[in-house]
């Protein structure tokens, strides 16, 4: 036995949004047995598999348009209004878990977008969230995830820029910069979610308190991979797993302090399992 001492971050785990959403779900599914989610609930598969035990049922936007008289949930991530309108021609449910922070970003890019401004939103290309930006500009914005897709010399003399809620504010303050030292005049909408940006400064201090530093997320979680690269920039022995079964031994010394931490679509269920497997090593 390596004598290991585990720590768990408590403020690791779901965001609101993704609470909120998972709870509308799990009362759905024990009253009715059957939901139908437009897209993976959470950016986790672990979590996805529990629930779609329960009766949870993954479509996507073909299989919306095919469907009637059904109810269907919408994510944290959110819509564009292209859904909605076919949930109306096709008499289908909407079971609405949009987070706030999301509906708001949403609210203020259609009012921009509505004064004829030039938008650009940094985040990820095809990233539910950013469809659903998108969406309320009638895909009449451009969308980059790294300052060198833009062409800086031929952007217009002012832009309005956002942000997709959950990318990082070290980065996006980073391409303001930039932009301003360009002599682009940029309208800075600061829309990041302050829940998860938050983690940034949370993860550096808990990631410097320990030896050796577990990150539990799935994949294909942007959030995850950002706050993964905190962990790691602040403590190099940071490791990224999904699951229990990817914890390997060698990375860990007698002894040694462990914290682990995740996503904001890492559930605590899935941080103590990882816990309790490097307890057993």
């Amino acid at each position: 036995m390596l004598n290991l001492n585990v720590t768990i971050d408590t403020k690791s785990g779901f965001c609101f949004g993704v609470e909120y959403a998972i709870e509308i779900a799990e009362e759905i599914l024990n009253e009715e047995g059957t939901l139908y989610c437009l897209g993976d609930i959470v950016h986790n598969d672990r979590e996805v598999k529990r629930l779609q035990k329960m009766g949870l049922k993954i479509i996507d936007h073909k299989d919306l348009k095919k469907m009637r008289d059904v109810k269907v949930l919408i994510r944290a991530h959110g819509e564009p209004p292209s859904t909605y309108d076919i949930a109306i021609k096709n008499n289908i449910t909407l079971m609405d878990a949009s987070c706030p922070v999301v509906l708001k970003l949403q609210n203020r890019i259609k009012k921009s977008h509505d004064k004829k401004e030039r938008i650009y939103i940094y985040g990820k290309h095809g990233h539910p969230e950013v469809k659903g930006l998108i969406g309320q500009t009638g895909k009449d914005a451009i969308v980059f995830q790294d300052i060198d897709e833009l062409e800086i010399e031929k952007l217009p003399k002012s832009i309005t820029l956002y942000t997709q809620t959950t990318k990082s504010k070290e980065k996006f303050y980073e391409i303001v910069s930039k932009l301003n030292r360009s002599g682009v005049e940029v309208n800075v909408n600061d829309t990041l979610c302050r829940q998860v940006s938050n983690r940034d400064s949370q993860l550096q201090n808990f990631s410097n308190d320990f030896d050796k530093i577990i990150f539990v997320s799935g994949t294909k979680s942007s959030n995850g991979n950002a706050l993964f690269n905190v962990c790691k920039k602040n403590n190099d022995n940071s490791y990224f797993v999904s699951s229990s079964k990817e914890v390997k031994e060698n990375w860990f010394s007698k002894n040694d302090k462990i914290g682990v931490c995740g996503a904001t679509s890492t559930p605590m269920w899935l941080m103590e399992e990882v816990k309790e497997k490097i307890l057993q090593l």
